[in-house]
């Protein structure tokens, strides 16, 4: 396909992109009103399914099929990055040195790790009650593990870090998304449908499906960014290439 031809497919699909999202815009309500209609029916939504936060009764339940998507991608690009940033033939793997950290440093890292992880667990187990959830907790989960790469060196980092099984959770928590929306297919005739007992209002256990799917992403977001880092780090700090390991022995 010639460079004319492309430009004319690129300006086609945007001319049509284009109409279609003015024609959306028109509908829109005004800036600064007190009333929307898609805000008023997502709260009497997620009231009725006993999700006191409203953003993840639409993430999780009004529109969970978006939020499939959106974990999808992250999934895909967790696999993208460890192929394309595997061993390559002409590299060698060296034993990572012992880094000097300032006390006060490694003080404040040992200290703060812990806190991290309960504030992350917190963030994600209570993602249906207040703001949060599993994204935003699975980030936390995985910055809490990388202070001890801050607050030490890579080798403590390596003895916290089960890449193996992290690898294994985050998959199996990309997949149990998919299984509790086949399971809502199969007990309430429609794919990702809430069909799981809802619970008393504002309470850890309400929501029905909310929680488990708010603990799946959360998984997946904490072991996928570790498994990420992990192999930009391994690129970073271990891996060499033959010329730079012999000029390294001299």
């Amino acid at each position: 396909m010639t460079a004319r031809a492309r430009l004319t497919m690129f300006l086609a699909a945007a001319a049509v992109i284009a109409a279609f999202f003015t024609a959306a815009c028109t509908h829109l309500p005004p800036f600064g009103t007190d009333s929307h209609s898609y805000g008023d029916r997502a709260v009497a939504a997620a009231l009725d399914r006993r999700t006191a936060n409203v953003v993840s009764a639409v993430n999780f339940d009004i529109r969970a099929f978006d939020t499939l998507g959106e974990e999808s991608i992250l999934f895909g690009t967790v696999l993208g990055a460890t192929l394309l940033l595997r061993r390559a033939r002409d590299e060698r793997h060296r034993r990572a040195e012992a880094e000097r950290v300032m006390p006060t440093t490694r003080l404040f890292g040992a200290l703060l790790l812990p806190v991290t992880l309960v504030v992350g667990v917190y963030i994600v187990a209570h993602g249906q009650l207040s703001p949060g959830g599993g994204f935003q907790g699975g980030v936390v989960l995985a910055t809490a593990l990388h202070l001890a790469y801050v607050a030490a060196d890579y080798r403590a980092l390596k003895q916290l870090r089960p890449l193996a099984a992290l690898d294994v959770a985050d998959s199996l928590a990309a997949a149990s998304y998919s299984l509790v929306g086949l399971a809502g297919l199969i007990a309430g005739g429609a794919f990702l449908k809430n069909v799981l007992p809802l619970g008393t209002f504002n309470t850890v256990t309400s929501g029905g499906t909310v929680p488990v799917l708010n603990a799946a992403v959360g998984v997946e977001v904490a072991c996928g960014l570790i498994a990420l880092l992990a192999h930009f780090l391994d690129q970073a700090v271990e891996l060499t290439e033959p010329d730079q390991q012999r000029d390294g022995d001299t």
